[in-house]
């Protein structure tokens, strides 16, 4: 455990440097396309090209708050937070939201206000090359910023790479506009305006709701799940990996728990064994840090508590909201059953519960029965 924390510390420091040199990249050119499209917006006096660099100047802002919540984000674990603070960066990604949402509600107001009190622009040649080439600067860092988010798992470097490109289209819109202008005398800039502040909203609550679900805990992806699974299972001795569970601590930093079905004529030096083995293979195949590995019991000699599985399992399984049914152990001798069912999230789990007790207790009278309800965590 100790060289998996070792191992996720310097990959976490390497992942700061990348965010870092990205972000300071993005504050430079957005700082530089915040005084040229200023000046073009000013002389021209174009309202759309004016809020095209204060969106401009809510990125540089937002590259800014993405280098602090790296920095706070790789502390090393106290006694206060055993854990770490990689959850600060989702409070990053939060303010991050929250700057692009008042800039596009900042934005939209202005662009009303020009709506009902319109000013007639005056675009030069130069104005236009200048618009032209910070939409192809911001293409381009667009792919940059986006391209290394992705490659070190920062949400705030992708969420600000995408709307390095959304800014490329609305930036193109206000070059078609002063074209219009220019060629037909027909002003288009409010609504322009209105159009890009729309759109930039739209972004920062996207933005906001997909932070929110990071910070509440929300599903797994069905392939991780997978993956974890199959990564287990290649294990000779283990016969099914079920009840996966992880846990962020932030971006890259994940741990989990998870049981496994071995035959019951393993000893316990068997079962320490596979299981170190499994948290290895685990962590070096995905990077995911297994501080749990429980264990389940199968019958391997009983025939009898084969066929009482087999039964089980199709009384069970003949519930709709009964997905799965794992971790089955009889015991003949001593009268004792126990399994797992997952039940969906679409039935009352004490009614459910309710409703397998009582078919258990007709099919085994005689048998203690002990089951256990698991939440549908994982696809």
């Amino acid at each position: 455990m100790n060289d998996q924390n070792n191992d996720v510390a310097v990959l976490a420091a390497n992942r700061e440097k990348a965010i870092v040199k990205t972000s300071i990249v993005g504050i430079v050119t957005n700082v530089l396309l915040v005084g040229f499209k200023a000046f073009v917006g000013l002389v021209s006096n174009s309202i759309a090209v004016i809020l095209d660099a204060v969106n401009n100047l809510s990125d540089a802002l937002s590259s800014v708050v993405t280098i602090i919540g790296a920095k706070l984000g790789t502390k090393q674990p106290d006694k206060k937070h055993p854990l770490g603070y990689g959850r600060i960066e989702y409070l990053s990604s939060m303010i991050v939201a929250a700057l692009v949402l008042y800039a596009g509600i900042m934005s939209l107001v202005e662009s009303v206000k020009k709506i009902i009190h319109p000013e007639a622009a005056d675009y030069s040649a130069v104005s236009i090359i200048i618009i032209s080439v910070a939409i192809v600067v911001k293409l381009i860092l667009g792919l940059y910023v986006k391209k290394q988010g992705k490659k070190v798992n920062s949400k705030a470097l992708i969420a600000s790479g995408s709307d390095a490109l959304f800014d490329a289209i609305l930036s193109s819109s206000v070059l078609a506009s002063a074209i219009v202008y220019l060629i037909s005398g027909v002003s288009l800039e409010a609504y322009v305006g209105v159009v890009i502040a729309g759109f930039i909203i739209k972004a920062g609550i996207e933005m906001m709701i997909e932070t929110l679900n990071d910070v509440i805990g929300k599903r797994e992806d069905a392939e991780t799940t997978k993956e974890l699974k199959e990564i287990i299972c290649a294990e000779d001795a283990v016969l099914g990996a079920y009840d996966v569970t992880l846990f962020n601590y932030g971006p890259n930093k994940n741990y989990g728990s998870v049981h496994i079905e071995l035959p019951d004529n393993l000893g316990v030096d068997d079962v320490d064994r596979i299981t170190r083995k499994i948290q290895t293979d685990v962590f070096h195949k995905t990077g995911v840090i297994l501080t749990g590995i429980g264990v389940y019991s199968f019958n391997t000699s009983d025939d009898e508590a084969a066929r009482m599985r087999n039964a089980v399992q199709k009384t069970v399984m003949a519930h709709d909201w009964a997905l799965q049914m794992h971790g089955f152990y009889a015991d003949t001798e001593k009268k004792t059953v126990r399994f797992d069912v997952v039940v969906s999230f679409d039935v009352d789990r004490k009614e459910a519960l309710e409703t397998l007790y009582g078919e258990m207790k007709y099919l085994y009278p005689e048998y203690d029965i002990l089951i256990v309800p698991d939440v549908d965590i994982a696809d």
